[in-house]
């Protein structure tokens, strides 16, 4: 697929609008790699406070902090060490929390992104793109066969794509970058005779559903990652899945 480019114009009326970019979408190139693992772990990175948030509104959680709080009361008869000690335990699980979030992110960037160009390249049936503006990367998406990659990656096999490595810089988005990066990565699906393209999401990408449901993916099934942690965080995971055959 040849570059792509969209170009936008800085929003009228009274100023309410933010100024709106040109930008283009392309196939990656070498000189982009740093630039790409940036822009993702940037993106995945701020997630972590609602995913500390998420775990502490879970009944163990909050019957922990509850217990732990009562009984520092009943021993301490004052309120400042009940106090003091949950803002410790609340400082020491977000700090767990977030080193937990920064190894995930760190898995990612060892996995397909340590080598983008042998993993998204035409040998591997696969095709990676960025978002140019300001002559700068500012997002990023890649589509992978979804044959050996496993059920991890929501595939079923031949005939499907997985959308991966979706991001936006914060101040580039609500301009259509994410549509565009989703558009072309479905019209070359389309190119290739896929029949879907699928793709996962976590319980705390809210804005990244939004999107993916407005380009037209429908829920295909959620479970719970199958891990310790997955139980206990209520780690849910949504597939959603894009139907090339004129069913979507």
């Amino acid at each position: 697929m040849g570059c792509e480019s969209c170009w936008r114009q800085a929003g009228a009326g009274g100023g309410a609008a933010p100024a709106m970019v040109p930008y283009r979408i392309r196939p990656y190139r070498e000189g982009d790699y740093e630039a790409v693992r940036e822009v993702f772990a940037a993106g995945m990175s701020e997630h972590a406070p609602a995913l500390c948030l998420h775990v502490l509104r879970q009944p163990w959680a909050l019957l922990l902090l509850g217990c732990t709080f009562c009984l520092l009361l009943a021993s301490a008869r004052s309120l400042l060490l009940p106090v003091l000690a949950l803002t410790l335990l609340l400082a020491l699980a977000r700090h767990g929390l977030g080193c937990a979030w920064s190894a995930y992110i760190q898995r990612c960037l060892d996995a397909d992104l340590r080598d983008i160009a042998a993993a998204y390249g035409d040998r591997a049936g696969a095709r990676f793109w960025v978002a140019e503006a300001d002559e700068r990367v500012v997002g990023t998406v890649g589509v992978r066969p979804a044959a050996g990659d496993g059920a991890g990656d929501g595939g079923g096999g031949d005939g499907e794509l997985v959308l991966k490595r979706m991001s936006v810089r914060r101040g580039y988005r609500g301009q259509g970058i994410g549509a565009a990066l989703g558009s072309a990565a479905l019209a070359f699906a389309r190119q290739r005779g896929c029949r879907a393209v699928v793709l996962n999401t976590l319980m705390v990408q809210h804005e990244a559903r939004a999107l993916y449901e407005r380009l037209g993916f429908r829920r295909h099934r959620q479970y719970v990652l199958p891990t310790v942690y997955g139980h206990l965080a209520n780690c849910t995971i949504t597939t959603y899945r894009y139907e090339l055959d004129g069913t979507k």
